[in-house]
């Protein structure tokens, strides 16, 4: 063949021309189905991301957080819940209100354990709606079990129960106050706080003035106001500081307890769950299932916001006997009570829930959302 003459045109027969011609189309028709799928996925994980969320949780982290639940798991004496002879399936029980006592200790080295926070929540997960009664730590009343305990007395401190008689004691003598029933119970030690926030990556938390630990008796430590986000340490100190008021104190546990919600909600959290739980340790105790929690947490991240919380503190004043307490206002303590009452009914309206959350001044500590207001420090 002469080189300087042009190759010879390759002359495609009609049906090559045709199978040519249909696998452009197929290629083409792969490719605008990639491009469906990809949009398909991208749209549904937008839509569907908190659905998404619980399956990858429930594939791969479900077990291991399973195990870890199981180790916290300590019951303590008490009916089933729902008054039957038989336990309410988790199903039912993460659907009808039930109330939860939240015990925050602040033991350390081997000092006697007290309760630094007592807070009796109720929570309606129909409607995502939390109520928590804050217990002034120092209000005087009657304890329960105090006949098998050599050496106490009838009536003292409500923070000295858990010293005396550990969760139950503390758990009985909050039934007898509020008359109501404390479906489960959950003992949180302060000191975990710090690895827990650090591994979330801090916390946020409204602090618009600068606090700080002043009393020669007391630690030393200072917060900075309006920082973006507060380490371990500083979210330790904030719920510790008591210079103020039990009030204001007591409004600090509950703003910590809503941020620490929002912040593992987070899809970057979700996977740190197993590691948070093994942190916590022996600074978790609860005599609710591991299935139970993590039926609740699941209806939690599929609701469209954190839930809803309404407060109120135990008012009262000042009395001094052989040492300071705090003297409850038997009408408030009525009010609350009955508050609670429809707080547990599953038929109660949102006016049935509406919660009167000023102080003995008449100054109110909730925000235009109904959530507890910023902390301004001393």
């Amino acid at each position: 063949m002469d080189k300087n003459q042009p190759a010879e045109a390759h002359v495609l027969t009609r049906a090559q021309r045709h199978q040519k011609k249909k696998a452009k189309k197929k290629k083409g028709r792969a490719w605008l189905i990639a491009l469906c799928v990809l949009l398909v996925l991208g749209a549904g994980g937008y839509i569907f991301r908190k659905e998404l969320m619980v399956f990858a949780f429930s594939t791969f982290l479900e077990g291991t957080v399973k195990e870890k639940l199981d180790e916290s798991y300590q019951p303590i004496e008490q009916d089933p819940k729902g008054g039957g002879e038989e336990e309410m399936s988790v199903a039912e029980l993460t659907k009808e209100p039930f109330s939860v006592l939240l015990l925050g200790t602040d033991q350390r080295d081997d000092e006697i354990s007290r309760t630094d926070s007592i807070i009796y929540s109720v929570v309606r997960p129909a409607d995502n709606k939390v109520l928590l009664v804050s217990i002034p730590r120092d209000s005087y009343v009657k304890m329960v079990g105090t006949p098998t305990i050599k050496g106490t007395r009838s009536s003292t401190k409500i923070n000295a129960a858990y010293a005396y008689g550990g969760a139950q004691m503390s758990v009985d003598t909050v039934e007898a106050l509020l008359e109501h029933d404390v479906d489960y119970y959950a003992t949180i030690n302060f000191n975990g706080l710090k690895d827990v926030v650090d591994a979330l990556g801090g916390v946020e938390l409204p602090i618009t003035e600068t606090i700080e630990n002043k009393q020669a008796d007391h630690e030393k430590f200072t917060i900075e106001a309006n920082k973006p986000i507060y380490n371990g340490t500083e979210a330790l100190n904030y719920v510790r500081y008591r210079e103020d008021s039990d009030f204001k104190r007591t409004e600090r546990h509950r703003i910590f307890l809503k941020q620490i919600m929002n912040r593992m909600k987070s899809v970057e959290n979700l996977t740190k769950i197993p590691e948070l739980i093994g942190i916590a340790g022996q600074n978790f105790k609860t005599n609710m299932t591991s299935d139970f929690m993590l039926s609740l947490a699941k209806s939690v991240v599929l609701s469209d916001s954190t839930p809803n919380i309404s407060s109120h503190m135990l008012q009262g004043e000042g009395v001094s006997r052989d040492a300071w307490y705090y003297e409850l206002d038997d009408k408030d303590l009525e009010e609350t009570i009955a508050s609670i009452t429809k707080w547990l009914d599953p038929s109660s309206t949102a006016a049935d829930l509406a919660v009167d959350d000023t102080d003995a001044g008449g100054d109110s500590h909730t925000d235009q959302e109904g959530q507890p207001a910023g902390d301004t420090g001393q």
